[in-house]
């Protein structure tokens, strides 16, 4: 189950405990990057383009529950 992410008018919040700021979340994605090697040849990633991503799972830091936490809207978002 993909979960969404929060927009600017939505937060994620779990259905099982209540929290509202401490998840976990796995995620796919596909990104380009442009990286620049210094002349040791060390990387450092200068550029990220973001091609793809898919939130794969959101657990919650509080209670542990998996597939619990739902999209709710912020508080003051329609104002």
């Amino acid at each position: 189950m993909t979960v969404p992410l929060p927009t600017e008018t939505t937060r994620w919040r779990c259905a099982l405990c209540g929290n509202l700021t401490r998840f976990d979340v796995t995620r796919s994605s596909k990104v380009v990057e442009y990286v620049h090697l210094d002349l040791a040849g060390a990387p450092k990633v200068e550029e990220r383009e973001v091609v793809s991503e898919t939130i794969e799972s959101v657990r919650c830091r509080w209670c542990n529950a998996v597939d619990q936490v739902e999209l709710v809207d912020r508080p003051g978002a329609g104002s």
